[in-house]
């Protein structure tokens, strides 16, 4: 995901602290991991460390491992010679070779092969590979940045990813905190995202949005992070037709559907065994009705006797709901 797709925007400390953090190693000529989950910027992160070094004006080579199958990653990486493989009609340079003097940024790095590890390994500690067919050894000198949303030491500890290996890329860890722990920063990059997609759409105003559309973006937990709330604000914008007036319609699910596939044989799952227990049953309940009220709001544009039939309830339940936890209801 390209710097104009998901911004390097907020306020937290969390945040605030992960940009020291890069500030402090990018100079250095060392390998690091980015651990983040999905969507959580891992790449954005991987352009600043090499922007923020000595190699900036060098090439910066992106590659998404678990984007490529097993037996075209190799050649994917180091190159292959003509003929090494059936369809291989001329030599071809790898990822390594077009990073030389640069960085190579290798996402997803947890799924590759104990073959391509060895092979990593090898680079990172002597500056060597081979193309594929090919016996000549050759010399790179590249930066190696790593990125994965899995727990790699976990990995190693079961023989799934090589420990020898590990200890390589981690000079340095870099853990992206996920968005739900960075709720300062969700309404600047909500509003960034909508101004820009007002500008896309050719509109000259954004609003801003209703108190209820804030308080529901504020307490969604976002699994998808900064990519999901792009999607969700860029969506909101799109279909909101009275630009005058505060974006209030909220859709985190845009398979949400009373048509969808299955949705009238859909049963309420049994909780997974392993699944902790609340500290404090009580909060939590009531923090599950308040989520769903106010998406319930935001669905209906505010009309509480639409949010109260959509969530089965009569009109003064949901107003007693309402008053429980004093939902602010202005635009």
């Amino acid at each position: 995901m390209g710097r104009d797709e998901q911004p390097l925007i907020g306020e937290s400390q969390s945040f605030l602290e992960i940009l020291d953090e890069v500030s402090r190693v990018a100079p250095l000529n060392r390998p690091v991991l980015v651990v983040g989950e999905r969507g959580t910027g891992k790449e954005l992160i991987a352009e600043r460390l090499h922007f923020l070094s000595a190699r900036w004006d060098r090439p910066l080579v992106k590659l998404n491992c678990g984007a490529i199958s097993e037996s075209l990653l190799e050649s994917e990486l180091f190159g292959h010679e003509a003929g090494a493989f059936t369809d291989a009609s001329r030599a071809r340079q790898g990822r390594f070779e077009l990073a030389d003097s640069g960085s190579l940024f290798l996402d997803e790095l947890a799924t590759t092969s104990m073959s391509v590890q060895e092979k990593l390994l090898r680079v990172i500690e002597y500056g060597q590979y081979e193309r594929l067919g090919s016996s000549r050894t050759r010399e790179v000198d590249v930066r190696l940045i790593g990125a994965t949303n899995m727990d790699l030491p976990t990995l190693a500890s079961s023989g799934r990813f090589r420990a020898d290996l590990l200890d390589r890329l981690a000079f340095d860890v870099i853990t992206l905190p996920p968005l739900r722990d960075r709720r300062e920063d969700i309404m600047p990059l909500a509003e960034h995202f909508a101004m820009r997609m007002t500008r896309e759409l050719g509109r000259e105003v954004f609003s801003g949005f209703s108190t209820n559309a804030r308080e529901l973006l504020l307490n969604h937990p976002w699994p998808g992070n900064i990519r999901q709330l792009k999607n969700v604000i860029e969506r909101a914008i799109y279909r909101h037709d009275e630009i005058d007036q505060p974006v209030s319609g909220i859709q985190f699910d845009p398979f949400e559907s009373p048509w969808r596939p299955g949705a009238n044989q859909a049963r309420p799952s049994a909780a997974r065994p392993d699944e902790p227990l609340p500290e404090d049953l009580r909060s939590h309940l009531d923090a599950l009705e308040k989520h769903f009220v106010l998406r319930a709001l935001a669905d209906c544009q505010g009309h509480q006797r639409k949010a109260a039939e959509q969530l089965g309830l009569s009109y003064d339940q949901l107003r007693g709901i309402i008053k429980k936890h004093s939902i602010k209801l202005r635009h």
